[in-house]
């Protein structure tokens, strides 16, 4: 067969510790290619030394047949192979044509830049795409979920037959992922190979042909979809036979811990009641932009509602600012770890005591000794791997910052968790791990409100689903009674 791209042995260290050993996998014409793996196995520096980020230390890549070797990312993009990356890196002043075409201006007569060209070709591009974008939009004005649909347009626009995409669905919904898809199956008809990175396992079962897996820098097995099934593939990723994978263990009482009552805020969410008791983990589920975040905010003090009442315990809060919050009990998880959960200059420790600063320091000053220990006690706890809690949090893997961020939170014995996306870009042993965490809250008697945009998340952890569609609640449901047929219907 001729394999548009077929990689043997690749091999990478860095400061002599091996981030992959044994890096393969052959990639077809019209066909996906799911590369799976837990946080730290060697998917992203494998992507990176094909697209020329990283020089490889052995190896052999050959493109249609013939040994290449890429320098540069711009190598790479001249010879067919685009990506589309994890991190997401816009510059927000810019709008979206320039920022897809950025480098690659269409000139004009006068040797300036052809603005009409390229917003003509830009919102050509994201038309055909569906993505619902203008071209002319400042990429500051998107959400994350549209900045996320611009970076995957600006890899197409390349016109690659080889296309990578790291984690394409991790700040994106249900809606905005079928319209991913949906580009997906015309690539693969117009000839194009896509090597597809993703946690999720029910994406991969839905649009890739073939996978690959890596473990410990490793290749691990390879083979048709089709011949595979999820605990077996779950087997491959983690090294082990998981068992169950949602925990559940704890068991709701009928005593309520948080009332919300009327919540409403103009242009976002509309008249949101629900109660959450003690014990209980609640779902929240809904499309991007239904209204799910918004209700996060105005609980914990980032947005003020114009009307609702907020009870916890049976006393009315007055939540001006996400301090009220935190003292009267509440914690919020955000979405997006790296850029509210954490630090990711600063080191573990500091992480995992951001939250706690005026309990770390009674007299004006870091009590060491304290905040010693509590770091200690939060990765015992949470089981965090680090090499010790003095080093950046930039260097963990995603499950691992996902653990310190819920160590941050824990170490002020919340009432309330909210956790908003809380496995977002976490391998399926972390996930494994997170929902332990979550249980564990519940079981001892804490109230977790959990958004989540994994419809087999949200079955697997709640005892009841609250539903959102554009800025309502459509009702809300006991798990035993809700299906994913009912919750795509309810919330779409």
């Amino acid at each position: 067969m001729d394999y548009l791209l077929e990689v043997e042995g690749l091999q990478k260290s860095f400061g002599g510790v091996a981030a992959l050993r044994d890096g393969r996998l052959t990639l077809a014409s019209g066909s996906v290619h799911a590369l799976c793996g837990g946080n730290g196995a060697g998917k992203s520096t494998f992507l990176k030394i094909l697209m020329g980020i990283h020089a490889r230390d052995g190896g052999v890549i050959r493109r249609r047949g013939k040994d290449v070797s890429y320098f540069t990312p711009a190598e790479a993009l001249a010879a067919g192979i685009a990506i589309i990356e994890q991190e997401l890196s816009p510059i927000p002043y810019m709008t979206v044509a320039e920022n897809i075409y950025l480098g690659r201006e269409p000139a004009s007569r006068w040797r300036g830049i052809d603005f009409k060209t390229m917003n003509r070709n830009a919102q050509t591009l994201l038309d055909q795409l569906e993505f619902g974008i203008g071209a002319t939009q400042l990429m500051a004005n998107l959400s994350v979920a549209q900045v996320q649909l611009v970076e995957i347009a600006k890899a197409l626009s390349h016109d690659a037959e080889v296309i990578f995409m790291d984690e394409p669905t991790s700040a994106i919904g249900e809606k905005e992922a079928q319209q991913l898809f949906a580009a997906i199956h015309r690539l693969k008809a117009a000839g194009k190979g896509i090597v597809y990175v993703s946690h999720r396992l029910s994406e991969i079962f839905q649009i890739a042909d073939a996978f690959t897996v890596f473990r410990d820098g490793c290749h691990v097995g390879s083979g048709d979809l089709a011949s595979i099934d999820r605990p077996e593939l779950i087997r491959l990723i983690v090294g082990r036979a998981l068992g169950e994978e949602y925990i559940k263990t704890n068991r709701p009482t009928q005593a309520v811990t948080l009332e919300v009552e009327g919540l409403t805020a103009p242009g976002k969410i509309e008249n949101i009641s629900f109660v959450a008791n003690k014990g209980e983990i609640l779902g929240i589920y809904g499309l991007m932009g239904s209204g799910r975040t918004e209700i996060f905010d105005c609980l914990f003090g980032l947005d003020t509602p114009a009307s609702g009442t907020i009870r916890l315990d049976g006393e009315t809060l007055t939540i001006r600012k996400p301090a009220d919050a935190m003292a009267k009990g509440l914690a919020l998880v955000t979405e997006d770890r790296k850029r509210t959960g954490l630090n990711l200059s600063d080191s573990v420790r500091n992480n995992i005591c951001l939250a706690s600063l005026p309990e770390m320091s009674p007299r004006f000053a870091m009590n060491n000794g304290l905040e010693r220990k509590a770091g200690s006690d939060m990765m015992a706890r949470f089981n965090i791997k680090a090499a010790q809690d003095t080093m950046a949090v930039s260097g963990l893997s995603g499950g691992n910052q996902q653990k310190v961020v819920l160590g941050k939170w824990f170490l002020r014995n919340p009432k309330v968790l909210l956790l908003d996306e809380p496995t977002r870009g976490v391998d399926v042993g972390a996930k494994r791990e997170i929902y332990r965490i979550i249980c564990d809250f519940a079981e001892a008697g804490g109230t977790v409100v959990m958004i989540s945009s994994e419809i087999d998340e949200v079955l697997g952890m709640s005892d009841r689903i609250l539903v959102m569609r554009q800025g309502r609640c459509t009702g809300i449901y006991p798990r035993a009674e809700t299906t994913a047929q009912s919750l795509v219907h309810l919330s779409a």
